[in-house]
């Protein structure tokens, strides 16, 4: 289910703005004061406007009268596994209704806790509200699984909800790779331009290549060129967002670099998953970044 490298030249720019997470499942309390975790999105009217959350997205396993439920039982590593959980409601049952975020009611996004084994997965949900996906997760260890949704009718907004996961098997945590401006994924290359200023706004541009040349002809994904997921080392803090503007827009070009901004709001290192789609496959790029800057540790 794991998927590989991407990136599009939009010019467009993307609004980060990390939460954080971390623990087993259920809360601990909001990261810096009164900011809440933000769920950008460019995509005009598909998805409600978020009103700022009272914590970091991803912490809580329950959070403005929503729950993640997820299976109890450690998975097994290499084995095919038919993932069911659900969204419960505020009055306890399984949601039913949701609102469509670039194309889909619901995403998962499941990393080990060491960020390593990324999946981006997209479950189908039956009429009860039961969610299930097929999973093979290779590498023994613990995971944070986070669902990704909106809820329809609910005037708040988008919502990311966070649960652990086990994968029972021996294991020992792999080193975050140190940063790098280049990645390569499939034949494809990704080179970042700019860096992550800690408690301050920051442009990056990535760019995609392949064999030496620019990938201009990048095909729509989920609604976009290009998708990102950045989670910080430690705590797990997660964003997900998309780029502004979408194929077809008469501005939006498809590829070969996209440019966004992040407004971090602290310092620390930060693990970037970046999904493109080109010839028919979608391809994730990974990247360390460290912050600079006062109270950050970039070099």
């Amino acid at each position: 289910m794991r998927t590989s490298a991407k990136v599009g030249s939009f010019g467009a720019g993307l609004t980060l703005m990390f939460g954080a997470a971390f623990g087993v499942g259920s809360a601990a309390g909001p990261i810096g004061g009164d900011e809440e975790p933000a769920h950008a999105d460019g995509h005009g009217d598909r998805e409600p406007e978020p009103r700022a959350p009272a914590a970091p997205g991803g912490l809580q396993i329950s959070e403005r009268g929503y729950t993640l439920a997820v299976p109890d039982r450690p998975l097994t590593a290499g084995r095919e596994t038919e993932l069911r959980l659900s969204i419960l409601g505020p009055d306890g049952s399984p949601l039913t209704r949701y609102q469509r975020t670039h194309e889909r009611e619901l995403h998962l996004i499941l990393v080990r806790r060491d960020l390593s084994g990324y999946q981006h997965l997209h479950p189908e949900r039956a009429a009860d509200g039961t969610w299930s996906v097929p999973l093979t997760v290779e590498e023994a260890g613990a995971y944070r699984l986070f669902a990704d949704f909106s809820p329809a009718g609910d005037e708040d907004g988008p919502l990311t909800l966070g649960a652990d996961l086990a994968v029972a098997g021996p294991h020992e945590p792999a080193p975050l790779p140190e940063p790098a401006t280049t990645a390569t994924v499939h034949g494809y290359t990704v080179t970042l331009e700019g860096g992550l200023a800690a408690g301050g706004d920051s442009e990056l541009t990535l760019n995609v290549s392949r064999d030496g040349r620019p990938v201009t002809d990048l095909e729509p994904h989920l609604g976009a060129y290009g998708h990102l997921v950045a989670l910080r080392a430690g705590d797990l803090g997660y964003l997900h967002v998309h780029p502004q503007g979408e194929p077809g827009d008469g501005t939006t070009a498809p590829g070969p670099g996209i440019t966004f901004h992040a407004a971090v709001p602290g310092g620390g290192t930060y693990r970037l998953y970046l999904d493109f789609r080109h010839e028919g496959a979608v391809h994730t790029a990974e990247f360390t970044v460290a912050t600079s800057g006062a109270g950050g540790h970039g070099h």
